[in-house]
C-alpha cells in the first residue's frame, strides 16, 4: 500500500512539474514537491471552508447562469425549466437582458462558417447579438486550417465573451466548457472586471486590448474581426487639388470619392484633407534599461565598429579603398552600357514591352529586341571556355579504399596519435590540408574503442572495444587492453555545412554502411543521424545547440574541433563550454585540429595542452616583395600573372582575390589580355573558385592541365587552408580579402575589404610549396607586411553581431558575459549592443536576465528577430503564415530569370506580386506551390526553382516540429494579411524606412539613405513606411525583402524601442531635415546659407 501511494506521489509531482512549465515556464521539481507539502499541510477546517466557498461559487454561477440564459431555458426557444421559487413559479417571466457582458458565458448558434473562423449568435437576448470565433479561439486541442474542420453551421455552443467594440462581438470557445459550460479561465473576471482582458495587464477603456502569450503583442479587435488596414490619406498639394478638380469635371473620376468635392462652390476641392488622418510621428525611445544605464549610444556613449586594420592610413589601407572605388565605377559602367543599349531600341517596337495588355507576338518580339547582346553578356566568352564543357567531378582515384586511407600522411602517426589521445584529456593537432586529420581520426578513435559499440560497419568489421589496429610498416598487430568509464559519440564539427555533409558522405563510403547509420551528420535544419550513429559530423552551431539541452554533452565520449584556426564565433564559444566541461568529465577527450602552425595560444589557453604534428608534404617557397606600394593591385595582380605565364617554367598559378565579383572581373580582363597576345603564345585556362560557383565546376580545378598549357585559379581566402590544389608552383598574394564586421551604431554587419594577416599571408604562400619548390609574389612592401598587417586576423566574436550568441549563452545559464572564459573576449560595446537588441525584442527584462519569450526565442535556430517574429504570429494568429514565410528567405533564390526568357519570367513573377510586400510574394509563391501538389513542371512554368522551394518545405517542417514540442499553436490569418505584416514588425523594427521628400528612403534609426531593390514587389509601389530584411550593397544601398508597414505599430511592437512624438515639440527626423532650396542651375544649392556668405 505505501508503495502504491509513493507511486501517486511521484505521478502528481511528475503532472505538476508539467504544469508549472506549461504556464509559468519553470520545471522545477523541487518547486512541485513544495507545493504539494504545502496542500498537504492544510488543516480540515481550512479544506472545509475552501469546500464551502466552491460550493458558494457554484451556486452563484448556477443564479448568473439561469438569469443570463434565461430566454433559452425559460423563454419560447428551448425546454421548459421550473423555477425553485414560488416567485419563479407563479410570477412574471425574467425580463431578457438588452446585450452580453465582458467575459459572460452565453449559449449561442453557429449561423456561418469562414475559413478564418465562425459567426455565432448569442440566444436569449432582446436584440440580435451576433460575434466572431476566430479559428484561434475555436479549440484548445484541436487543431485546423480552416474552420470548417472544427464547427459546422447550425452548431449549439457555449462561447464566452473576450471583446466589445461597440455593435461588434469578439467570442471565444476554447476557454468554454463545451459539456457543462463551465468558465475554464475565471480569473480574468475577477483581475479586471469589465474592462480588463487579461490578467497580464488592463486595457483601456471599451475598446479593450488583450496582452496575448508569450510575445506581449497587444492585440486589437480589428486584428481579430479580419478588418482590413485604413489606409492613411495623403496631404495633396494645391496643385494635386487642382489636377483631380480637372478630372471630376471631366467626368474621368466619381466625385463620390472625393468628400471635399463642392460643385456650387465652381467645382473647388476644398475640404478634400478634412478628414485626412494627421502625419504620425515617432520617436526612439530614450530609456535604457536599469541593467545597461549608462553604457548605450542613448546616453552618449560612442559605439563605434571594431577596427579590423592595424594602420588605417597605411598604403595597404589606402590601396583597399582605391579599389573598392573602382569596383563601383565598373559596376557603374556595366548599368550605363546596358542602359544605352535598351534606349538604342526604337520606342514604337519596345512599346510592347512597356504595355501590359500588348499582344503576345508583339511582346515577344520586343522581349528578344531587349535581348540582343544581352546573352553574351551573361555568359562572357572566358566561362563558356571554362566551364562550357561536361561537368567533371574531380580526378577519379582508381585505388582501393583501404589503399586510399594508407597513402594519407596521417596514416603512418595513427599509433602515436591513439596513444596520445589515451594521455591527454585534451589535444591539440596540426595537419596541413589534405593530411587526413577529419576523415581518419574519427575512425580511428572507433576502431580504439572510444564509442559505445563493440563493432560498427555493415561489411567492415573493425571497430572493437579493445585498442587493435596494424602498423603501417610491419604489418605487426598491437594490442592494447584498455577501459574508458564512458562510451558515447564521437562528435566532429565543421565551420560549413557543406564541409560537414561532404566529409559524413566520405567517411560512410570508408566504413562501410549507409549514410545516417553509423556515420551521419546534422546541420540546420538537417539531420541526417539515427540511433546507431556514432560518428557524427556537426556545424559548430549543431553542436552548440545541443549543449543548450544538454551542458555535459553526456551523449559524447571524444569531441573533436575541426577547423579550429577559422575562430567563428560557435567555435570560440565551444572552447569555453568545453573547458568547463572537461573540469567536470575527466572521460571526456577534447581534440583540437588546425591547419596552421599557430598553435601554442589553443594550447596555452586548454591548460598547455601538448601539440601532435602531422608533418605534411612541403618544399621551400622563395617569397618576392614589390619594392614599392602598388595602388590597383587587381591591375599589378593580372600584369604579375601575365608575366609568370610568358617568363616562368611550368607551373600552376594560383591568384587570390577577395570575392565573386573581383574574381570575375579579373578573369575578364586577364581573359582578352591573353587573346589580344594571339596563337603564338600557350594557352592560360583561367578557372575561378567561388562559394557560388557549382560543385561540379569547382572541381575542375583540381585536374591537371593539358601538356603545353597552364591553368591560373582565381580563388577567394577559401583556398588559404580549407583547399589542396595540386601542381601549384606560383601564388600571388595582393594582401586583401573580406571580413564581415559589425557596426554596433547602425546594429548591422557589412563586408569589408582589408589587409589580411601575417598568418594568412604565411598560409598563402605555403601553397606553393605543395608540389616542389615555389614561388610567392606578395604585393606589397616588406614594410607592408612587418607594420601594417596583424600578426593573426581578428577573431569573428570581436567583429560581429553577437545577439544569437548571447541569447543562446543565456538560455545556458550564462549571465556574467563579461567574466566568461573567452579565448579572446569580444568588445564590451559589442556586448552591450546585442544585450540592448534583445532588450528591446522582449528576450531580457529590465535586470538583464532571460525572460519566458527569450527562454522560447533560444529554442529556435533563427536570429532572434526571426524567432521573435515567429512567437508573435503565434499571438497574433498567423504562425502558419509566417513560418512559410520564414522558410522561404531561408531559402533564398526563390526565382530564375534567363535572359532569353526574362519578359515570360518577369510576366510570371508579377502574378505573384502582393500590394503588401515581398514577404507576401513569397508566401503567394510558396502556396501556389502547395496548390498545384507540389509540383516540378509547375515551379518550371513559374520560373521558380523547385530545389529552393524544397529547401524552404524542409525548413519549416523543422519549425512545425518544434513548435509541436514546445505546444504552440498553429493558426492560419486566412486573407488577414495585417497580421502577417505585424508579426513582420514585431521583428523587423530595427529595420524601419520612412520615404524621404527627395529621393528614395532613410532608415529610421540612423538616417542613411536606401533605396528599395529593383526586383521587389512594391519597387512601383513605393509606400511611405516599410520594414525589410536586409540591405545589400552594389551602387546604392539597397533594401531586400521589403514589407509597408503603419508606423503606428512600430509603438505598439516595440514600445522598448520606438515612443510616439511630442506634439508640442520638434520631432528627432524633424530636426535633422535641411531646407532645400528650388532648383537654380546658376547657383550652387547652398549659396543662399547665411554660413556661406559670412567674410
Amino acid at each position: 500500500m505505501e508503495q502504491l501511494q509513493k507511486l501517486q506521489y511521484l505521478s502528481l509531482v511528475s503532472k505538476l512539474t508539467t504544469e508549472l512549465e506549461n504556464h509559468l515556464g519553470i520545471a522545477d521539481k523541487t518547486l512541485a514537491e513544495f507545493i504539494v507539502e504545502l496542500s498537504k499541510g492544510k488543516s480540515s477546517r481550512s479544506r472545509s471552508r475552501s469546500r464551502e466557498r466552491r460550493r458558494d461559487r457554484s451556486r452563484s454561477r448556477d443564479r448568473d447562469r439561469g438569469d443570463r440564459y434565461g430566454g433559452d431555458r425559460y423563454g419560447g426557444g428551448g425546454r421548459r425549466g421550473r423555477s425553485s421559487s414560488p416567485r419563479g413559479r407563479g410570477g412574471a417571466p425574467t425580463p431578457l437582458p438588452d446585450e452580453p457582458e465582458m467575459y459572460g458565458v452565453y449559449r449561442g448558434r453557429v449561423n456561418n462558417v469562414m475559413d478564418f473562423g465562425c459567426f455565432v449568435e448569442l440566444l436569449g437576448f432582446r436584440t440580435k447579438q451576433e460575434g466572431l470565433v476566430h479559428l484561434s479561439n475555436i479549440s484548445s486541442t484541436k487543431r485546423g486550417g480552416s474552420a470548417k474542420e472544427l464547427v459546422n453551421k447550425g452548431d449549439q455552443v457555449w462561447v464566452k465573451v473576450v471583446s466589445k467594440t461597440g455593435q461588434r462581438l469578439g467570442l471565444a470557445m476554447r476557454d468554454v466548457d463545451q459539456v457543462t459550460g463551465e468558465d475554464q479561465l475565471p480569473m480574468q473576471r475577477q483581475a479586471g472586471g469589465a474592462g480588463a482582458s487579461n490578467p497580464a495587464g488592463p486595457a483601456s477603456g471599451a475598446n479593450a486590448s488583450a496582452l496575448h502569450g508569450l510575445s506581449g503583442i497587444k492585440v486589437k479587435e480589428e486584428d481579430e474581426l479580419g478588418a482590413k488596414p485604413k489606409r492613411r490619406g495623403k496631404v495633396m498639394s494645391d496643385y494635386e487639388k487642382w489636377e483631380i478638380s480637372q478630372l471630376i469635371k471631366s467626368g474621368v473620376l466619381d466625385p463620390s470619392e472625393y468628400p471635399g468635392w463642392d460643385e456650387e462652390e465652381g467645382g473647388a476641392l476644398a475640404n478634400v484633407d478634412a478628414e485626412v488622418e494627421e502625419e504620425f510621428e515617432i520617436d526612439l525611445n530614450d530609456a535604457e534599461p536599469d541593467f545597461l544605464k549608462g553604457q548605450t549610444a542613448k546616453t552618449g556613449v560612442e559605439m563605434s565598429p571594431v577596427k579590423i586594420v592595424k594602420n588605417p592610413d597605411g598604403s595597404m589601407q589606402r590601396a583597399a579603398m582605391t579599389q573598392s572605388a573602382l569596383a563601383k565605377e565598373r559596376r557603374e559602367l556595366r548599368e550605363q552600357q546596358n542602359r544605352m543599349l535598351l534606349e538604342a531600341i526604337p520606342k514604337d517596337l519596345s512599346k510592347p514591352w512597356e504595355d501590359p495588355l500588348a499582344d503576345p507576338s508583339e511582346r515577344a518580339l520586343a522581349q528578344e529586341l531587349r535581348g540582343i547582346g544581352v546573352v553574351a553578356q551573361e555568359v562572357p566568352e572566358w566561362k563558356q571556355q571554362a566551364l562550357g564543357k561536361a561537368p567533371t567531378f574531380g580526378i577519379r582515384d582508381n585505388r582501393s579504399i583501404k589503399d586510399q586511407r594508407e597513402s594519407l600522411p596521417i596514416f603512418k602517426l595513427r599509433e602515436q596519435l591513439i596513444q596520445a589521445v589515451h594521455d591527454n584529456q585534451v589535444l591539440v593537432v596540426i595537419g596541413e590540408t589534405g593530411s587526413g586529420k577529419t576523415t581518419q581520426m574519427t575512425q580511428y578513435l572507433a576502431e580504439s574503442g572510444y564509442t559505445s559499440k563493440g563493432k560498427i560497419g555493415c561489411t567492415q568489421p573493425r571497430w572493437v572495444l579493445r585498442a587493435s589496429f596494424r602498423t603501417a610498416r610491419g604489418g605487426s598487430e598491437l594490442h592494447a587492453e584498455r577501459t574508458y568509464s564512458s562510451k558515447g559519440k564521437i562528435g566532429c564539427t565543421q565551420p560549413r555545412r557543406v564541409a560537414a555533409m561532404s566529409v559524413a558522405k566520405r567517411v560512410s563510403e570508408e566504413v562501410g554502411c549507409r549514410l545516417g547509420e553509423e556515420v551521419g551528420y546534422a546541420i540546420r535544419f538537417e539531420d541526417c543521424t539515427s540511433q546507431q550513429t556514432v560518428i557524427k559530423y556537426m556545424t559548430d552551431g549543431m553542436l552548440l545547440r545541443e549543449a543548450l539541452l544538454d551542458d555535459m554533452l553526456s551523449q559524447y565520449s571524444v569531441i573533436i574541433l575541426d577547423e579550429a584556426h577559422e575562430r567563428t564565433i560557435h567555435t570560440d564559444v565551444l572552447f569555453g563550454l568545453l573547458k568547463a566541461v572537461i573540469q567536470k568529465r575527466r572521460d571526456l577527450k577534447v581534440i583540437v585540429t588546425s591547419a596552421t602552425l599557430d598553435a601554442e595560444k589553443f594550447s596555452g589557453y586548454f591548460f598547455s595542452s601538448p601539440i601532435f604534428t602531422i608533418p605534411g608534404r612541403t618544399y621551400p617557397v622563395e617569397v618576392l616583395y614589390t619594392k614599392e606600394p602598388e595602388s590597383d593591385y587587381m591591375d599589378a595582380a593580372l600584369i604579375t600573372v601575365m608575366q609568370i605565364h610568358l617568363t616562368e617554367p611550368e607551373g600552376d598559378i594560383l591568384l587570390f582575390l577577395t570575392g565573386q565579383e573581383e574574381i570575375d572581373t579579373a578573369a575578364q580582363i586577364l581573359f582578352e589580355r591573353m587573346k589580344s597576345l594571339g596563337p603564338a603564345v600557350p594557352e592560360l585556362i583561367i578557372l575561378p573558385v567561388y562559394s557560388a560557383l557549382p560543385s561540379e565546376m569547382q572541381t575542375r580545378i583540381f585536374e591537371p592541365a593539358p601538356p603545353g598549357t597552364r591553368k591560373v585559379v582565381i580563388a577567394t581566402n577559401i583556398a588559404e587552408a580549407s583547399l589542396t590544389i595540386d601542381g601549384i608552383y606560383y601564388v600571388v598574394d595582393p594582401g586583401f580579402a573580406k571580413q564581415k564586421v559589425f557596426n554596433p551604431k547602425i546594429g548591422m554587419d557589412a563586408l569589408v575589404v582589408a589587409p589580411i594577416s601575417q598568418a594568412s599571408a604565411r598560409q598563402r604562400a605555403g601553397r606553393a610549396g605543395r608540389t616542389g619548390p615555389g614561388k610567392c609574389y606578395r604585393l606589397y612592401t616588406e614594410a607592408a607586411y612587418k607594420n601594417e598587417m596583424l600578426p593573426t586576423s581578428i577573431p569573428e566574436i570581436q567583429r560581429s553581431n553577437l545577439a544569437m550568441t548571447v541569447l543562446t549563452m543565456k538560455a545556458m545559464g550564462i549571465n556574467d558575459l563579461l567574466n566568461f572564459d573567452f579565448m579572446d573576449p569580444p568588445p564590451p560595446q559589442t556586448l552591450i549592443s546585442a544585450l540592448e537588441q534583445l532588450y528591446n525584442l522582449g528576450a531580457l527584462d529590465e535586470e538583464g536576465l532571460l525572460t519566458r519569450l527569450g527562454r522560447k526565442m533560444a529554442e529556435f535556430p533563427l536570429d532572434p528577430p526571426v524567432s521573435k517574429m515567429l512567437i508573435a504570429s503565434v499571438d497574433l494568429g498567423c504562425s502558419e503564415e509566417v513560418l512559410t514565410i520564414i522558410g522561404m528567405l531561408s531559402a533564398q533564390n526563390i526565382f530564375y530569370r534567363p535572359k532569353e526568357k526574362q519578359a515570360q519570367a518577369d510576366q510570371k513573377k508579377a502574378k505573384f506580386h502582393q500590394p503588401e510586400g515581398d514577404h507576401l510574394t513569397l508566401l503567394a509563391v510558396y502556396e501556389g506551390w502547395k496548390n498545384s501538389k507540389f509540383s516540378n513542371p509547375w515551379c518550371y512554368e513559374n520560373f521558380v526553382q523547385a530545389r529552393s522551394l524544397r529547401r524552404a518545405q524542409d525548413v519549416r517542417k523543422q519549425l512545425v516540429a518544434i513548435m509541436d514540442r514546445y505546444k504552440l499553436d498553429l493558426v492560419s490569418a486566412g486573407r488577414n494579411y495585417q497580421k502577417i505584416q505585424k508579426a513582420i514588425c514585431s521583428g523587423f523594427f530595427f529595420h524601419a524606412a520612412r520615404k524621404d521628400a527627395q529621393e528614395g528612403y532613410k532608415t529610421v534609426v540612423e538616417g542613411q539613405p536606401v533605396f528599395i531593390h529593383p526586383s521587389s514587389a512594391i519597387f512601383q509601389h513605393q509606400p511611405q513606411w516599410v520594414v525589410y530584411h536586409e540591405l545589400v550593397l552594389t551602387t546604392k544601398e539597397y533594401m531586400r525583402e521589403v514589407c509597408e508597414i503603419d508606423p503606428k505599430w512600430l509603438v505598439e511592437m516595440a514600445p522598448r524601442f520606438f515612443k510616439p512624438a511630442d506634439p508640442h515639440k520638434l520631432s528627432r527626423r524633424k530636426r535633422h531635415e535641411r531646407i532645400e532650396p528650388l532648383y537654380d542651375r546658376f547657383n550652387d544649392p547652398n549659396e543662399w546659407r547665411l554660413s556661406k556668405r559670412r567674410g
